[in-house]
C-alpha cells in the first residue's frame, strides 16, 4: 500500500530567533483528518558531529559548557555548517577549531534527526582519521578541554555523569558498526 503524505495547507511563522523559527503547520491526512502541529525549524544547514581518531585507537572528546544543561558536558566535537560549506569541509573546520587537529581522511557515516516529531534539525556524523596538528580560532567563548578516550572503553561513557548527549552515543555506535564492517 503506497504511503500518502499529508497535504500541507499552511505554514505560519509564530516566533523567530537567530537560530530557530517556530512554525505552525496545518496538515490534512489522506483520511480527511486535519491537525495543526508546531515545529522548531532550524535556520542553518544542520550540524556536524565528529569522531576524531588518533593513531592509538583513541578518539578526541571535548568538555564544554552546555547551556541547556547548565553544566560542562563531555561530548564529541561538533558545530553548525556555515553558509557555503559542505558537510566534510564544515567537519574539518570544526575539528581544527575545537581540537587543534585537521583530518586528512573524512567519511560521512550517517545523518541523524534531532527530534523528527517537532524539529527540522539534522546532525551529520563524520569519522575523522589521519589527524595532524592544525589550529584556527573558533567561536568558543573559552578554551575547550580535549579528552582523549579509548575506543575500547566506549561502554564506560555510559557511566560518566557529564556525558549525557544522545547524539554522542548514537554517533559512537554508528562509528563502531562502520569500523567493524570495514575490518
Amino acid at each position: 500500500m503506497p504511503v500518502i503524505k499529508p497535504k500541507i495547507h499552511r505554514r505560519t511563522e509564530i516566533a523567530k530567533t537567530r537560530n530557530f523559527r517556530i512554525e505552525e503547520v496545518d496538515l490534512e491526512f489522506s483520511n480527511g483528518e486535519t491537525r495543526t502541529y508546531e515545529r522548531l525549524a532550524n535556520n542553518s544547514r544542520g550540524a556536524v558531529l565528529l569522531i576524531a581518531f588518533t593513531t592509538d585507537n583513541h578518539f578526541l572528546m571535548i568538555r564544554e559548557y552546555a547551556v541547556g544543561m547548565e553544566r560542562y558536558e563531555l561530548t564529541l566535537p561538533k558545530g553548525k555548517i556555515d553558509p557555503g560549506e559542505d558537510i566534510l569541509s564544515a567537519a574539518n573546520r570544526e575539528l581544527i577549531e575545537e581540537t587543534g587537529h585537521r583530518a586528512n581522511k573524512l567519511t560521512h557515516l550517517h545523518s541523524l534527526s534531532l527530534a523528527s516529531g517537532y524539529s527540522t534539525h539534522f546532525t551529520h556524523i563524520v569519522l575523522a582519521e589521519e589527524l595532524e596538528p592544525d589550529s584556527a580560532e573558533g567561536d568558543e567563548p573559552e578554551p575547550l578541554e580535549i579528552v582523549p578516550w579509548s575506543f575500547d572503553r566506549i561502554h564506560e561513557l555510559l557511566l560518566q555523569e557529564d556525558c549525557t548527549e544522545a547524539r554522542t552515543f548514537a554517533a559512537l555506535y554508528i562509528c563502531q558498526q562502520f569500523l567493524l564492517q570495514r575490518g
